[in-house]
């Protein structure tokens, strides 16, 4: 694999194509948004259609709203085990007050925990309880992952980096993935391959 090409300044990019032939961070993506007039509250590949198709069309969306129908206030309300999760579901202090009386002092958030709620309206926090339980179950399994969310890239790159080369170090996988972000991809996607190797020569 032979680097040949620098990535860009963002501002010099014309086309969406080329925006997303490169890596960037969420906060320089942010930050364009900011200077051209784009709503910047969203996931970072969400902002990279924004701004792609700002720059391949000159519009700047309009992001979809919510369409929140409960008013249930999970600050202030009396929580039971057959409270509904609704659609205005919040990770609050008065949920995290009932999930540690039925579970105990160990009762944390976690990002497993936190998606299921969000994707389980209709559903119980008695079943929540359940599911919190189930999910901590698991991770006593030797072989267990946790999901890694599809627009982190890092994380995803520093798995698969340590599964191919288990005796390397976090080090190592620092250096593989600095140089590995600094290439152009078909689709602005970069995993680990062992060609990336080669930045540990340098």
């Amino acid at each position: 694999m032979k680097n040949t090409e620098q990535r860009p300044p963002i501002k010099t990019i014309k086309t969406g194509a080329e925006l997303r032939r490169w890596y960037w961070l969420k906060e320089e993506l942010v930050a364009y948004c900011q200077e051209h007039g784009i709503p910047y509250s969203a996931g970072k590949f969400e902002l990279l259609d924004r701004i792609a198709r700002f720059m391949d069309t000159g519009e700047t969306p309009t992001p979809k709203r919510k369409n929140i129908t409960s008013k249930f206030d999970w600050h202030s309300e009396q929580l039971s085990a057959e409270t509904i999760i609704t659609d205005s579901y919040k990770n609050t202090q008065n949920v995290r007050r009932f999930m540690t009386m039925h579970i105990g002092k160990h009762f944390k958030f976690n990002i497993d925990f936190m998606a299921w709620m969000r994707a389980n309206a209709g559903k119980t926090l008695g079943e929540a309880v359940i599911q919190w339980q189930d999910l901590e179950a698991r991770k006593a399994d030797a072989n267990f992952q946790t999901d890694i969310a599809d627009h982190n890239q890092y994380n995803q790159y520093l798995r698969d980096f340590f599964e191919a080369n288990p005796t390397l170090t976090t080090r190592d996988a620092r250096t593989c993935w600095e140089f590995k972000r600094s290439l152009p991809t078909p689709d602005g996607r970069h995993v680990y391959d062992a060609d990336d190797l080669q930045a540990l020569k340098k």
